[in-house]
């Protein structure tokens, strides 16, 4: 639930982790009984803790189907991850894999730890995803295909302009923002959004994990995987991989920020894509993940972190953001305050400061102009008066008394 050390220095964030935990063995406790989706909902808690609290947020039909397209597409990037894989045989079940999600008996021997589960016991999902309404099949099996597609594209192509760039994440991400956009609008509680504002909502979100993944992705084996476009980084070093080394920080620093820069260009369609959205479950789904993502990339911003390790949101913060975005007023708020904290952090001197301040002055304007900044408690800039000792030691007992319960609970169960 968070170290208590995090705890005791930023102790608000306490109320927020336990009621994410609390929330976290509920979840686990509505898996339902169906062998298939039992396995479905199992798995997609270890493939993604936070995805799988953020799905609670919907309804049970569109949960579902949510759920199955989260997993086929996890799946799919499966394949596409796995640099064991032959390209000669990559390619081909990439591109039939929209198929494969017909077939009951269908399993891949790729992927490790829960992905290699979730590919040798692919045939609960697919029985799953037969389960699910016409009109939801066709629209995942449609946007697995086209996915498909893009991503054997780029096993052949390495991603070079900032069109490539952008081309690579809509087939990965911003074909997802479609697909969500597809299914809402099959439940009949949205109206279909553009294409242009899914996909900006796919494209935020992608950005900002391959600019937090640069190490784990350059560092990858047997052969690393380069998404970061060279029109940016070439600017900067000889070789991608040379951002890592030392030697090169001052550089390195300047590229990330550059590549800040560029994910920061799809902040405004993401709000208004936000701000249309007319039902409270699918509003929540839709904004945590765009909240987090922001907020990640305050983090990573002028960061040299971001090339010795994992630079991410503290888990407390993280919880604040799950507990507290529940209108677009608290939307407005997130995204002003992260921009406010990314351009506390810009140097006049990097070659891209002018261009990072006029975009993250358009979010905040947008957000201003909003009128609705004054109807949300800021959980991100807040007044660090500090907290006596008793408050402190409170905290401690409290904590200590709950982590004892839900284990006694635990234990029980």
């Amino acid at each position: 639930m968070g170290s208590i050390k995090a705890i005791l220095k930023n102790p608000d964030d306490f109320f927020p982790l336990l009621k994410l935990k609390i929330a976290a063995r509920n979840a686990e406790k509505q898996i339902p009984p169906e062998p298939h989706w039992g396995f479905c909902y199992s798995m997609l808690h270890k493939v993604s803790r936070s995805f799988g609290l953020v799905i609670q947020q919907l309804g049970p039909e569109l949960r579902d189907a949510v759920c199955i397209f989260y997993l086929v597409l996890r799946a799919l990037d499966t394949v596409e991850d796995d640099t064991s894989i032959e390209t000669d045989v990559k390619v081909p079940i990439l591109i039939d894999f929209h198929r494969h999600i017909y077939d009951n008996d269908r399993h891949f021997g790729c992927g490790t730890k829960e992905y290699k589960v979730l590919m040798d016991q692919f045939h609960h999902v697919s029985k799953a995803f037969l389960e699910l309404g016409k009109n939801y099949q066709d629209a995942i099996e449609d946007l697995t295909k086209r996915m498909g597609a893009g991503m054997a594209k780029f096993i052949c192509k390495e991603v070079e302009t900032v069109d490539d760039y952008d081309e690579y994440c809509h087939y990965v991400a911003g074909l997802v923002g479609l697909g969500l956009s597809k299914l809402f609008y099959a439940s009949g509680k949205e109206d279909l959004a553009t294409d242009k504002l899914s996909n900006s909502m796919g494209l935020f979100l992608q950005k900002t994990n391959i600019i937090r993944d640069y190490l784990e992705d350059i560092n990858e084996i047997p052969k690393s995987r380069m998404f970061w476009p060279r029109q940016i980084w070439s600017k900067y070093v000889s070789k991608l991989e040379d951002l890592k080394y030392e030697e090169n920080s001052v550089k390195a620093v300047q590229c990330l920020n550059d590549m800040v820069t560029n994910a920061l260009l799809h902040a405004g369609d993401c709000l208004q894509y936000m701000s249309a959205l007319r039902d409270s479950s699918n509003f929540r789904f839709c904004a945590i993940p765009q909240v987090m993502a922001i907020g990640t990339l305050a983090m990573c911003y002028n960061n040299i972190g971001v090339f010795r390790g994992v630079v991410k949101m503290r888990r407390g913060l993280t919880a604040k953001v799950i507990d507290r975005t529940k209108t677009m007023a608290d939307v407005y708020g997130a995204f002003f305050d992260f921009a406010s904290v990314l351009e506390s952090k810009v140097d006049k001197n990097d070659p891209n400061a002018t261009k990072t301040s006029s975009r993250l002055e358009a979010i905040q304007k947008t957000c201003r102009e909003s009128g609705l900044l004054t109807k949300r408690k800021s959980y991100v800039l807040r007044n660090e008066s500090g907290y006596g000792s008793t408050m402190i030691l409170l905290l401690v007992i409290l904590f200590s008394i709950i982590f004892a319960y839900l284990s006694a609970n635990r234990h029980n169960n």
